[in-house]
């Protein structure tokens, strides 16, 4: 391992995203501010093409990281046959699960039971594909549905907080299914599909649209739903940067669109696939 995954391993994970949490929600008119326009500074990051272009418009750090777009600032390829990127960030890996396997990085797999915290679950994703995408702290940091789909299913599992970026990635065995994540199961017409929104070092916290913000614990918890969504909508949102992976069976068919590999840059809505099924 590289040093700074060595560093990882070693530090109070979970202590520090906690912290980091607490600073992130204060709405204390300095802290806030501070925050917001350091980390607007460091990144470069404008605000032209989100609903609210004033940072004095945002109640807390995790408000400002949690930015809703201007309508109309994303076009969602409507096409029913279309698989779209659930959010703005970076192709980390995409492709066809190998038997059991998903591609981590060059060399490295990991089973796709053990990231969905299902077996059963992963048995039916056998022989499918699946998209990893990876959100870096300049993105919009909300996770849209890429398929039309019925919400019947969250599963919040607990684990490590490494960081998700391409350099722990390529050292770090079994990452995203390690680290905490919350698994969303849905029925579609190719059968069933998940999105998993994981968690990374300094992540305060993930939300979805039927859990609320979710209370951070030592258990699994699972939750049943009956909320239908359409390709495009609001699925959640990251309090800090992560990843998001859409994982489809065998049944969906996925024709991956041309040009995309790791590191490519793509945006929500974009088509990063078609359903041949």
């Amino acid at each position: 391992m590289t040093l700074f995954t060595t560093l990882q391993s070693l530090v109070p994970q979970r202590k520090i995203s906690e912290i980091a949490g607490r600073l992130a929600q204060s709405r204390h008119p300095m802290v806030k501010k501070t925050f917001i326009r350091t980390f607007a500074s460091v990144y470069g990051i404008k605000l032209e093409e989100y609903a609210r272009g004033s940072f004095s418009q945002y109640d807390s750090f995790n408000d400002f990281f949690t930015r809703e777009l201007k309508d109309g600032a994303r076009k969602i390829d409507d096409d029913p046959d279309a698989l779209i990127c659930p959010a703005d960030g970076m192709i980390s890996q995409l492709g066809q699960i190998d038997k059991d396997q998903i591609l981590q990085a060059k060399g490295k797999s990991y089973e796709v039971g053990q990231l969905l915290a299902d077996y059963e679950l992963g048995k039916a994703m056998q022989e499918g594909s699946f998209v990893t995408v990876y959100l870096a702290p300049t993105n919009y940091h909300r996770v849209h549905m890429p398929f039309d789909g019925t919400l019947v299913e969250t599963i919040y599992v607990p684990g490590q907080l490494f960081s998700v970026n391409n350099e722990t990635a390529e050292n770090i065995t079994d990452l995203f299914a390690r680290n905490e994540r919350c698994v969303c199961v849905f029925d579609t017409e190719f059968g069933k599909a998940c999105v998993v929104l994981v968690g990374a070092m300094i992540v305060a916290g993930i939300e979805t649209v039927a859990t609320g913000k979710i209370k951070r614990s030592d258990r699994v918890q699972r939750q049943t739903h009956q909320m239908t969504l359409k390709k495009g909508d609001e699925l959640g949102r990251f309090y800090l940067g992560s990843t998001a992976i859409v994982v489809l069976p065998k049944s969906a068919g996925m024709a991956w669109a041309a040009g995309l590999y790791n590191s490519v840059p793509v945006t929500m809505g974009q088509r990063l696939g078609t359903f041949l099924q």
